[in-house]
């Protein structure tokens, strides 16, 4: 994404009975629109809160609650966390009952995971139609033509120069470009960052456990010998850690039998499943096959699979502000 800084305006919108007026963040800050992943023209809710119970507020206002899973309701809010802050592990996972937690972080991980998919789509579409058009031999624009070359060399496709008509790298471009399954990246974020509590998650937003030899990260407290100077990927917000997750599954090598077993999915016209590109999954960890195993029992008990149909509304961005905690990040790097 390309990272350009825009100011967000506070739409002052009225929220009946959403934590009051006084609610409302006046403090516009700056932040990058690869951060959140917002349009400068988006209309954009600032929520602060400060506990668990505000947070079940807020989801039970929206109407965002199990009774519409129930009900089959495949719609979501546009509901974004702008943090993961330590009070959730350090005072509200271990005050609320199992099923309010997992629930929270289903709710509040969710719309995360829609929206990087949306990102996702919107870049497959433009590549699909791209694809279609030189494939029928008809112009293509200078535009469209840097677009995909630009698509060819960040998910990591081809290197040096590629012939834009080859159908094989279109091919390649389109098993690459592509979204995950909600329930999927749900079952591995609360698998690799212990429900959102892991010292990774909340210092750093990261969920998903990714290393890094370059950029900024944790260091763990116990290295694995003979693997370098390595340490966790560290996000600007938990949306960065998810679009990073996903492009993760879409480009690495490790992972090339699950964008193969969804490619063939797509070509059979076959719903692709959190379910079944588990199974692809056995390099992810060190654990393999148990891995596997633990990501469809979580996917199972938690009854996930609906989420792969959810969709996000057209809705305000709402942003979730954690009030209350200290700046923690830049000290424990």
């Amino acid at each position: 994404m390309m990272a350009s800084t825009v100011r967000l305006m506070v739409v002052m919108i009225a929220m009946v009975g959403l934590l009051g007026a006084q609610a409302v963040c006046e403090n516009v800050k700056k932040v990058t629109s690869s951060a959140l992943g917002i349009a400068a023209d988006q209309r954009v809710v600032r929520i602060e809160y400060s506990s668990g119970s505000q947070l079940e507020q807020i989801i039970n206002e929206l109407n965002y609650k199990p009774e519409g899973w129930q009900a089959s309701i495949r719609r979501v809010p546009r509901l974004y966390i702008t943090d993961v802050p330590s009070r959730w592990r350090d005072k509200s996972f271990k005050e609320l009952d199992v099923m309010t937690k997992k629930h929270l972080f289903f709710c509040f991980l969710g719309p995360l995971v829609l929206r990087s998919n949306e990102l996702i789509q919107k870049n497959r579409d433009r590549a699909t139609s791209i694809i279609e058009a030189l494939r029928a031999g008809a112009a293509v624009s200078h535009q469209d033509q840097t677009f995909l070359r630009e698509i060819v060399e960040a998910y990591k496709v081809a290197e040096g120069k590629t012939d834009l008509t080859d159908h094989s790298l279109h091919d390649k471009i389109l098993s690459r470009v592509d979204t995950v399954p909600p329930s999927l990246v749900l079952a591995q974020a609360a698998e690799e960052s212990g429900w959102g509590t892991s010292r990774f998650a909340v210092e750093g937003n990261a969920l998903f456990g990714m290393w890094t030899w370059y950029g900024e990260g944790i260091k763990p407290l116990k290295q694995r010998s003979g693997l370098g100077n390595y340490k966790i990927a560290v996000y600007e917000t938990p949306l960065q850690s998810v679009i990073a997750y996903m492009h993760n599954l879409n480009t690495h090598q490790a992972y090339k039998k699950l964008r193969a077993r969804r490619a063939e999915l797509r070509m059979a016209g076959t719903k692709v499943t959190g379910w079944d590109l588990a199974s692809t999954l056995t390099k992810y960890s060190e654990r393999g096959q148990a891995y596997v195993d633990s990501l469809q029992t979580l996917i199972k008990v938690n009854m996930l699979q609906p989420i792969d149909d959810a969709y996000l509304d057209n809705g305000p961005t709402i942003l979730l502000i954690p009030v209350g905690d200290v700046a923690k990040r830049m000290t424990s790097r």
